[in-house]
């Protein structure tokens, strides 16, 4: 249960994907998502909707209407009577709590299925009034917990000390299609295939420091000048929080801007025409753009924050920089001036080994089996 088509985005991305790997594995599988995610005035992009075809093989539901307790009491009792043998949450947001956790409390009451939640955040990035009562509640409804990063593993003492857990890091994003020459990347996005290219990619929102980027971006000294810097995202806040340095004339012929939200069909032209990866956030749990870039052989810049060290090695696929956009204009300059591309990148085929679907399939079954209700 959670976001799948017709809506977009990483979330969608991710319960399509794992649902498939079940489906391999000879699991028959149903995923039930939204008739309303979110309420328009509160979705910051905009649209919540894919323009992408159905994914094919799958049986998609749309059931669950987040803010109406009458449809959550219906949404229970049809997968109480049904009697899955495990229903998977997918929680990212405390916002769901009370829609997750009252269905989850209804399908328990036949006795029989097991309920896992797989934890992207249980603490958000941006804090909002009831995200900790939220959360709680939802907890308490899991019969086990799989976290995909130690900070989240950390976080669930506060909710729980005793229910299962483990952690089991985000696996990586294999769906995306096959990397292609930088040079037909570059001719199909209108870019220079002689320039090197800085990659930030994904939606925009003050915690994930595209301004630290850009400081750093500026005060940078690159030979020849010869590093531009690719922004490929929709903005979920003004773009006037960033103007001063995307507008600025001596910057601005080396900044691209693609500002919308990149289809899955198009993800592959933006990680074949990029050098590097960017991800200077303030803060973060895991990172499905860090497992794009697995997938694609692309190296890192990441900061020391949450779960991105854990995902990417410092100096063998990336470089880990302090958020401080000093720090990230020095891992900049390092990694164009030592010419660190072909290593990390030969590096990456062995390191992406440790992020198998197969492995989070096997961790949810484990965790599905453990103190099974009497």
């Amino acid at each position: 249960m959670g976001p799948s088509w017709p809506f977009r985005g990483g979330l969608a991305n991710y319960n399509e994907r794992l649902a498939k790997a079940f489906i391999d594995q000879g699991y028959k599988v149903t995923i039930y998502t939204f008739t309303l995610q979110y309420p328009s005035f509160l979705f910051p992009g905009k649209t919540q909707y894919s323009s992408e075809p159905a994914p094919e093989g799958l049986s998609i539901y749309r059931k669950v209407n987040s803010v109406n307790p009458l449809n959550w009491f219906k949404v229970g009792r049809e997968i109480k009577k049904n009697q899955p043998d495990l229903l998977i949450f997918k929680y990212w947001l405390p916002f769901m709590g009370p829609c997750f956790g009252s269905i989850a409390r209804i399908v328990h009451k036949n006795r029989f299925t097991r309920i896992v939640s797989i934890l992207d955040n249980l603490i958000p990035h941006e804090h909002r009034p009831g995200d900790q009562l939220f959360s709680k509640y939802f907890i308490k409804a899991m019969d086990g917990l799989v976290a995909q990063s130690a900070s989240v593993l950390h976080d669930i003492d506060r909710f729980d000390k005793h229910k299962p857990r483990v952690l089991s890091p985000h696996p990586m994003f294999d769906h995306f299609g096959n990397a292609i020459s930088k040079t037909e990347a570059c001719r199909q996005l209108g870019l220079d295939p002689t320039v090197q290219y800085l990659l930030f990619f994904g939606f925009i929102r003050h915690y994930k420091g595209l301004d630290l980027l850009l400081k750093a971006f500026k005060n940078c000294r690159f030979q020849n000048d010869q590093v531009h810097l690719i922004i490929a995202g929709e903005y979920y806040e003004s773009r006037n929080a960033y103007a001063e340095w995307l507008d600025e004339p001596g910057l601005k012929s080396k900044i691209h801007e693609f500002n919308e939200f990149i289809p899955d069909s198009k993800v592959f032209l933006y990680f074949s025409a990029a050098n590097v990866l960017a991800q200077t956030y303030r803060s973060a749990t895991q990172s499905g753009v860090a497992q794009i870039a697995y997938h694609f052989n692309l190296p890192m810049i990441v900061t020391n924050v949450g779960g991105l060290p854990e995902i990417v090695k410092d100096n063998v696929v990336g470089l880990v920089s302090e958020p401080d956009s000093q720090m990230i204009a020095e891992k900049l300059e390092k990694y164009f001036k030592e010419k660190l591309e072909p290593v990390y990148r030969a590096n990456m085929e062995e390191e992406k080994k440790r992020f198998s679907w197969n492995t989070m399939v096997k961790h949810i079954l484990e965790i599905a089996a453990s103190n099974k209700q009497k």
